[in-house]
């Protein structure tokens, strides 16, 4: 079986110089859950960046679901991120919606037909803990409770894999420990996960598989690890 994701000698430089990512060679299985750790500013992102065609290589080679990204135009690229659930620190949630309505409008964002939505919906937001406020508007939600929304909202998609850029960054102790829970849940289901942090409480507590950045380079690869002593966060 092919790995999920596929890296192959990948170096990513930014037109203004900067060397994000340097020789990353790294796959993924599908149903793994994974963590990349690192300092601030050490490719992360980006790494995860590759894998929903928002950012592409300079050079080598990026497969994901089977498919080479640098390759695919943009009618197949919006195709592949219909099978990816992103989860974001700032929880680029739309303010003027409710919550209902911020998960509906994913679905249909992806075709997901009215019927088929009215049911995904409330079971989404069930799953969250937040089927009792489906009519609160963002601003009206805590810091924890817009980022369980934006779990819904990845829920809702039913996606192959769930890619989380320091998805509790934002958030107190108890309510990154929840976020982690459902994280754990969906990989629990056979998703993929891949979870980029530079917090090592939520690693040492999990203990999976740890990928560390320093400087753009993959330093170690670890299973069942907490967060490197000497990688450092900043």
């Amino acid at each position: 079986m092919e790995p999920c994701i596929d890296l192959r000698n990948v170096t990513v430089v930014y037109p203004n110089g900067v060397q994000a990512l340097s020789g990353i060679n790294l796959t993924v299985d599908a149903g793994e859950f994974a963590f990349v750790v690192g300092p601030t500013g050490h490719g992360k992102s980006t790494l995860l960046k590759l894998l929903y065609a928002a950012e592409f290589p300079t050079e080598g080679q990026v497969l994901f679901l089977g498919q080479d990204v640098a390759r695919l135009s943009s009618l197949p690229i919006a195709r592949l991120r219909r099978r990816v659930g992103v989860v974001f620190q700032d929880f680029r949630l739309l303010a003027q919606r409710t919550a209902w309505e911020n998960v509906a409008f994913a679905l249909h964002a992806i075709g997901v037909p009215y019927r088929a939505a009215l049911r995904r919906v409330p079971r989404a937001l069930d799953e969250v803990g937040l089927l009792d406020k489906a009519d609160r508007f963002p601003p009206q939600l805590s810091a924890g409770e817009q980022q369980r929304l934006a779990l819904a909202r990845v829920l809702g998609l039913d996606p192959a894999v769930v890619l989380a850029d320091e998805p509790t960054g934002n958030l107190d102790p108890r309510s990154s420990d929840r976020v982690i829970d459902l994280l754990t849940k969906i990989n629990e289901r056979g998703t993929t996960v891949m979870v980029a942090t530079h917090d090592p409480t939520i690693v040492n507590r999990l203990r999976r598989r740890v990928i560390a950045l320093r400087e753009g380079r993959i330093v170690s690869d670890e299973q069942e690890a907490g967060y490197p002593h000497d990688l450092g966060r900043d």
